[in-house]
């Protein structure tokens, strides 16, 4: 078995003495993967080396993994960066997730269609690479929208592979995949048309099938399509719970928030998690509830991403810039009522979902969202979720959490108002939902869903 995904379940730093430390990956395809394939013989996995220190073991010999059979690919640094930059984040993600400011963006100029070689150039080295690699009959398994050309060039490659390719991110619907350009939807439509092609959740599967057969014809072959999910590891994050850094930032956050009730929000800095909206409705249930100013404090652990994204770093402004309207306007001497916290900390983070009394995920669009799963797993004090309707998780949660539109201000207010207001026995019963809920996928399941659709 081969997985590709561009990022691997190791990276490198390079030391004084010219030797290399292994750090283990981030993200949730690593998070949820790397158990399961530690130490397996029989699993390869290739990633792309992605900064400058992997390029670096790469070119010494030296980006061998203790418990992996791993292959980075050291790609050419312009190229890599267009893929990842203009192509993967700058286009797919903000498409996918509906985030266009269609009147203006995006421009797809002479420099968008370079980038566009450099992510077929990119692509094609990954094929290259599971081509060398593969034994006949093997099973390939691809992640996510860095990749999305790699299942067509395999079949014509390699036809005596079992491929499948796991898209992480909600997908388009069929006007929207009209916004691309024609060569270029043709040919992600087209590649992904040529295996089985898995979602988190069957709105994004059947999203990609109407948007294949608009792209590619009303009676093309568009593979199948299935959905299948992962949620979080519980004996993992019981462990993790338990580690003294972790226990010292619940003690921190309770000195600082006392008895006052707890909206907690954990996200990466980018558009599609929605962070401003969220502080828009929090001003407005201060607004319309003075008895709940200075009994509530929200926490939003936010941390940097893509920050080389100009989009991004202008979102993280706007995130800034709302959270200190909010405490300008409500603040008093002995109370802060939005606690922002941009470091990239993981113990704070389970720390804040394990002392939240609601917790809001409110995203624009989003093929799962972990932390809506995580939270209810660390969390003991029977947490309300107050859930987007239009997050993948919402499929696996919807009984046990309060569903938030989005976009809807007044009504993610009223939300709030009514987890802050629950009674404790609503809030024991739907606590006990969302745990069971939250742990019913475990990732080995979704993992041989993977395999058993790889090689049907």
């Amino acid at each position: 078995m081969i997985v590709v995904s561009h990022r691997g379940p190791i990276s490198f730093r390079e030391q004084a003495d010219g030797s290399f430390e292994q750090r283990r990956g981030s993200g949730g395809v690593v998070s949820a993967l790397a158990p399961l394939l530690a130490r397996r013989e029989d699993a390869h996995w290739i990633a792309a080396a992605i900064s400058e220190d992997d390029r670096t073991a790469v070119a010494a010999g030296e980006s061998h993994a203790d418990e992996f059979n791993l292959r980075l690919l050291s790609l050419d640094p312009d190229a890599h960066r267009a893929h990842y930059d203009t192509i993967s984040n700058s286009t797919f993600w903000f498409l996918f997730h509906g985030l266009f400011d269609l009147s203006r963006f995006p421009r797809f100029d002479r420099h968008w269609r370079d980038a566009w070689q450099s992510y077929v150039e990119v692509n094609k080295a990954f094929a290259d690479a599971v081509a060398e690699t593969a034994a006949g009959g093997d099973v390939v398994l691809i992640q996510d929208l860095h990749l999305m050309l790699v299942a067509g060039m395999l079949k014509k490659a390699r036809p005596d592979l079992h491929v499948s390719h796991f898209t992480h991110t909600p997908f388009c619907g069929p006007n929207s995949i009209r916004v691309l350009p024609d060569y270029a939807a043709h040919a992600v439509c087209s590649s992904l048309a040529t295996c089985p092609s898995g979602f988190h959740a069957q709105r994004w599967a059947d999203a990609f099938r109407a948007s294949s057969q608009t792209v590619l014809g009303a009676h093309a072959a568009v593979g199948n399509n299935y959905a299948a999910s992962f949620g979080p590891d519980p004996k993992m994050l019981e462990s993790e719970l338990a580690m003294p850094e972790v226990q010292a930032a619940i003690h921190s956050l309770e000195e600082r928030v006392g008895d006052r009730a707890l909206v907690v929000r954990s996200d990466r800095v980018e558009p599609s998690k929605n962070i401003v909206r969220g502080f828009y409705a929090y001003d407005l249930l201060l607004e319309e509830h003075p008895e709940l100013r200075e009994r509530v404090v929200f926490a939003a652990l936010l941390n940097p991403s893509r920050d080389s994204i100009p989009a991004y770093q202008a979102y993280r402004d706007e995130v800034e810039q709302a959270a200190a309207r909010v405490n300008d306007r409500w603040a008093r001497d002995d109370w802060q009522p939005v606690l922002l916290d941009t470091r990239d900390d993981y113990a704070r983070s389970i720390a804040g979902l394990a002392r939240s009394d609601v917790l809001l995920v409110n995203p624009v669009r989003d093929g799962l969202n972990l932390v809506a799963m995580e939270g209810p797993l660390v969390n003991d004090r029977d947490g309300v979720v107050c859930l987007s309707r239009d997050a993948g998780a919402f499929d696996i949660l919807e009984q046990g959490c309060l569903a938030v539109n989005p976009y809807d201000i007044v009504q993610t207010a009223a939300v709030l108002h009514e987890a802050l207001e629950m009674e404790p026995a609503e809030r024991a019963s739907r606590a006990a939902i969302l745990r069971d809920r939250a742990a019913s996928s475990p990732p080995s399941l979704w993992l041989e869903t993977q395999i058993r659709h790889a090689r049907n």
